[in-house]
């Protein structure tokens, strides 16, 4: 018979668990020397049988017998070496293990004695830890606030941005549109120049057709023809003018003074023509009076009527020249690219116009967008809590009693994607205020219970356990091997342990040691 025997390296538990540990490790390796030295007696009968039947076998010259007890002999007389070797070191571990057990009781007893020494200061450590996680949420009020306030302030200046910029836009439009109003008003000046010098030469004409009455009547059409001219090129003004107005009633007001300057113009031709013809038949019939009744030459007195005429005509002239410039300084400069500037500021607002109604439209799917993708979130995101919500009550009573009661609840249920998810752990005879209040088990075994609901909701491949048992008693150990084992199917977990009882229930054990 063969027998399998295991030395497991590493420490076990905490300074009451590895006095434990080591206890019964050295009991069993007792247990297994007194069994080894049983194996090794039982050797020595089998090979004093077997070296007796080997002597009478030889005297019934039995060879192949011989032979075959010969090789149980010496497998016997192998395995004895091996149990005697084995023995001396389990000797020698009793031995080692007695003297660290030595070493190991003398630390503990110092440690004791340290911590009856450290423990007001771990109790004043931890009144001073209460105080700073008050502290820390009094801070964390504060830092909330801070953040409203930072966000407001992020909102009013993106605010504050945009009509910035708005504001500047306008200003470069109007920059520019004072720039071309500068041209203009440059160009209409050196307009005015020239409709000044074209009436100054119009007035010399009409001077000299006032002193010279012989003129014929080509020459009155020609100067007819260059006064239809220069109020041609004054329509062009009107017509320029007009072009860059965009008040439809200034430009109607305009047009209509416009008109009456024209009628007014045109009867002060007429009247000028009138008077000319009626200058001629008075002349001629003054020239012929004078001839027979005074013999009287009417060259001399004809030279200083006209004069006089010309004098009179050429003051009314004047007079309307100057109120046609105070009319036309009343219009104001005349923007030649107005128009230009006016289709170009409408394709603009055109185009902003589109530009508006693409991103108004382009917010509405966004936020429908949104809407839905909200929706679809807050559908499966309630679905998977009511699931772990359900699994966690059933894996907690597993863990604790069917009567203790358990529970997740969204502090918001209209909007659970934000809310906070309150935790309530009550076990029977206890009903704490906050989840701080429970014991250490308590915490752990209410932290496993929420962790396996979420696992039956959605299973991960890899679990690791870090001393998750260390404040567990003997009971709940056994329940938290027990709820691993059966998750054990779905997941592999990895349990970094001290406690004998979970050590004992794993599939494998790598035994790790501190060089001291």
């Amino acid at each position: 018979a063969q027998t399998k025997f295991t030395l497991a390296g590493g420490s076990v538990g905490l300074f009451e668990g590895k006095r434990i540990g080591r206890a019964k490790n050295l009991e069993n390796l007792a247990k297994e020397i007194k069994v080894s030295e049983s194996l090794i007696n039982q050797y020595s009968t089998s090979i004093s049988a077997e070296t007796e039947n080997i002597f009478n076998l030889k005297e019934a010259s039995k060879i192949n017998q011989i032979n075959a007890l010969q090789q149980e002999l010496n497998r016997f007389i192998n395995e004895q070496i091996s149990v005697q070797t084995r023995r001396d070191q389990y000797q020698e571990f009793i031995t080692t293990s007695e003297n660290r057990k030595t070493d190991i009781a003398q630390k503990i007893v110092s440690i004791e004695k340290s911590l009856s020494e450290k423990l007001p200061a771990l109790v004043e450590l931890q009144k001073k830890q209460q105080q700073d996680h008050v502290n820390l949420q009094e801070q964390q009020l504060n830092y909330q606030e801070l953040a409203d306030q930072v966000n407001d302030s992020a909102g009013k200046y993106n605010q504050d941005n945009i009509h910035f910029h708005q504001q500047q836009n306008k200003l470069a439009g109007l920059e520019k549109d004072l720039d071309y109003r500068f041209v203009q008003e440059e160009a209409l000046n050196k307009r005015i120049t020239q409709n000044d010098k074209e009436l100054q030469e119009t007035l010399t004409q009409i001077t000299a057709t006032l002193q010279h009455t012989d003129l014929s009547d080509d020459t009155l059409l020609e100067m007819y023809q260059q006064r239809e001219e220069l109020e041609k090129g004054l329509a062009d003004v009107e017509k320029e003018y007009f072009e860059s107005k965009g008040n439809i009633n200034e430009l109607e007001n305009n047009i209509t003074l416009t008109r009456k300057n024209r009628e007014e113009t045109d009867f002060l031709l007429t009247e000028i023509k009138d008077k000319k013809n009626t200058l001629k038949i008075d002349l001629n019939s003054l020239k012929e009076r004078l001839a027979v009744e005074f013999n009287i030459d009417i060259n001399d007195l004809l030279e200083t009527e006209t004069e006089v005429e010309a004098l009179e005509s050429e003051f009314e002239i004047r007079q309307k020249v100057e109120k046609m410039k105070r009319q036309l300084d009343e219009f104001g400069a005349i923007n030649s690219m107005a128009m230009e500037a006016f289709q170009e500021m409408e394709e603009r607002y055109t185009f902003i116009q589109n530009q508006k109604k693409d991103l108004h439209a382009a917010k509405t799917d966004l936020l429908q967008t949104i809407k839905e993708i909200d929706d679809t979130a807050k559908e499966k995101f309630m679905q998977a809590f009511t699931q772990a919500r359900e699994h966690f009550i059933v894996v907690f009573r597993s863990l604790f009693n069917e009567e203790d009661s358990c529970d997740l609840i969204l502090s918001d249920v209209n909007n659970p994607l934000e809310a906070d998810i309150d935790i309530i752990a009550r076990p029977k005879g206890k009903r704490p205020l906050s989840i701080n209040q429970l014991s250490g088990g308590e915490k752990t075994l209410t932290a496993t219970a929420l962790l396996f609901s979420l696992y039956l909701l959605k299973p991960a491949p890899f679990c690791i356990f870090d001393e998750v048992d260390a404040p567990l008693d003997d009971t709940n150990i056994d329940k938290f091997n027990n709820i691993i084992r059966k998750f054990s199917d779905q997941s592999q977990f990895i349990i970094v342990s001290h406690n004998k009882r979970t050590i004992a229930s794993t599939d494998i054990i790598y035994g790790v040691t501190m060089v001291e």
